[in-house]
């Protein structure tokens, strides 16, 4: 049943740090898989706010340079070395997905729908959470380990100078991922009859 092959791909789908980078897909395969992603995710208005950059090799390792630079200024000294290996630990892996909303269109559409107004930035982080999750579970399908981290907005300003991106995209979150070296620990679960109800 296909519904259970993509449930249980749903469910496989974790949060993974340990990674390296060896190859698993060819570059040329992996951005086909995070275009289709972009392409076919959903969004409020068929909108299409989500914007997203791919970092691999010498540009990966940059971004995690970056936010450790950035970490230092904030994070006290007899502190740091728990956050120095967690970038070094990110930035070993195969690359990063940068997640931008484009707030540009959010205001477009806010504009024209006024009576939707205060809606659109709800729906705007909606969709980015939607893209996010559908890349995700793609990666994790194909053998790779992944997780979502979130150094915005303290990297935004460096993160579009660095790479040239437009003023009117926001960062949402950053996805590191790479082969993976150990695996996800046991994961708790609350009662699902408690997160859910059914009226009939």
């Amino acid at each position: 049943m296909l519904s259970q092959t993509f449930l249980k791909s749903v469910e496989n789908r974790r949060s993974i740090y340990a990674i390296n980078n060896e190859t698993i897909l060819s570059d040329e395969k992996l951005e086909g898989l995070i275009q289709h992603a972009v392409k076919h995710t959903p969004s409020a208005f068929n909108s299409q706010t989500a914007r997203v950059v791919v970092l691999l090799g010498e540009q990966n390792k940059r971004l995690w340079e970056i936010t450790s630079d950035t970490l230092k200024k904030i994070v006290p000294e007899e502190n740091f070395e728990s956050t120095a290996q967690r970038m070094t630990m990110f930035g070993s892996g195969y690359g990063t997905i940068l997640f931008f909303e484009d707030m540009q269109i959010v205001e477009n559409f806010q504009e024209q729908f006024e009576e939707y107004k205060d809606n659109f930035p709800t729906w705007s982080q909606q969709s980015s959470g939607m893209v996010q999750h559908v890349i995700w579970t793609a990666l994790s399908d194909e053998g790779y380990g992944a997780s979502l981290q979130h150094y915005n907005p303290l990297i935004d300003d460096e993160v579009k100078a660095e790479w040239n991106l437009p003023s009117s995209w926001k960062l949402m979150s950053q996805m590191p991922f790479g082969k993976i070296v150990a695996p996800a620990g046991e994961k708790e679960f609350q009662p699902v009859e408690e997160r859910m109800r059914v009226f009939k």
